[in-house]
């Protein structure tokens, strides 16, 4: 049972280099083309005939599609995806101004009636119930 058995001193450090250099490569590539794919699909001023062309494009010929759709449109994408942020940020300020506004802040009436109840109930003291009323009236 000769066998050669692989030692991490057979692997030399420049072969480790190159080995991190092209994986880091690869990912930073997957990343740009789903970026471009990205870009393509949200970008409302292309018609679908012209999505399609793109898409097709970056599929058939990956490196040369997206090269060259980054030399011809790649200036418009920081743009789009500035906007579809500025959006997204609209679309949850406002949800949280709907939601807050609904449940926001209860008004000095319905506090000190909550008070006078958890009173009632034994929870808080007269003393720690006074505190607090004055606290609710002078906010």
């Amino acid at each position: 049972m000769n066998s050669y058995v692989n030692l991490a001193y057979d692997y030399p450090v420049l072969g480790a280099f190159w080995t991190i250099m092209w994986i880091f490569l690869w990912v930073i590539w997957v990343f740009l083309l789903f970026r471009v794919i990205v870009d393509v699909f949200r970008d409302d001023s292309m018609n679908g005939w012209a999505k399609t062309g793109w898409l097709v494009f970056t599929i058939v010929l990956p490196f040369l599609g997206v090269f060259v759709y980054l030399i011809a449109r790649g200036k418009g994408m920081g743009k789009r995806e500035r906007e579809h942020t500025r959006a997204k940020m609209e679309e949850t300020d406002r949800y949280i101004r709907e939601t807050v506004g609904a449940t926001g802040p209860a008004s000095e009436a319905d506090q000190l009636a909550k008070l006078s109840e958890i009173r009632a109930s034994g929870d808080i003291s007269e003393e720690e119930f006074r505190r607090a009323k004055e606290k609710v009236l002078h906010s």
